[in-house]
């Protein structure tokens, strides 16, 4: 299984909007900067969250993106299906019904053994993120990044971000 890069992206944007003071945003430019990706890309990667309800998009100078809900309400899950959608990640073709010895489906009485564990394991897969939350990862950054990084994020932040006006 290999989830685009977009999904790594989405994820780290909407941990850095987390931690941004009430009424403020970050524009697309300062996310891209402090993540050193390309612009545009990142821009369709959070068009995608705005459509899902999980950031929103304030227009104008003092615009940006913020989130549009609290940490503790954003699953992994939920953005991670908001950049690289909530199709299944195995796609059984049911190739056991082809080849020199293929038997038609009535053959067949359960599902395909291996359709049925990857089944399995995408579900537990989705389960897992789907009870992580983006407060989740911010804990977890608390605790493993110094005081002193987690300090020349929050300058750096300040310097770029922008007071909008309130919901």
């Amino acid at each position: 299984m290999k989830l685009s890069e977009g999904v790594e992206w989405g994820l780290h944007c909407v941990h850095m909007l987390a931690g941004l003071p009430q009424g403020a945003t970050l524009p697309t430019r300062a996310l891209a900067e402090f993540h050193g990706l390309s612009e545009t890309y990142l821009s369709k990667h959070l068009q995608a969250l705005t459509n899902a309800g999980i950031i929103e998009s304030l227009p104008g100078p003092r615009g940006g993106y913020r989130l549009a809900r609290s940490p503790e309400k954003i699953t992994l899950l939920a953005v991670v299906e908001a950049i690289d959608g909530r199709e299944p990640l195995f796609r059984c073709t049911e190739i056991r019904q082809r080849g020199p010895v293929a038997s038609g489906p009535e053959a067949f009485r359960m599902p395909c053994g291996i359709h049925v564990a990857m089944a399995r394991a995408e579900k537990a897969w989705r389960e897992a993120l789907r009870v992580q939350t983006v407060a989740d990862t911010i804990s977890h950054y608390q605790h493993d990044v110094s005081s002193e990084a987690r300090e020349r994020t929050a300058q750096w932040v300040a310097g770029r971000m922008r007071l909008a006006p309130e919901k």
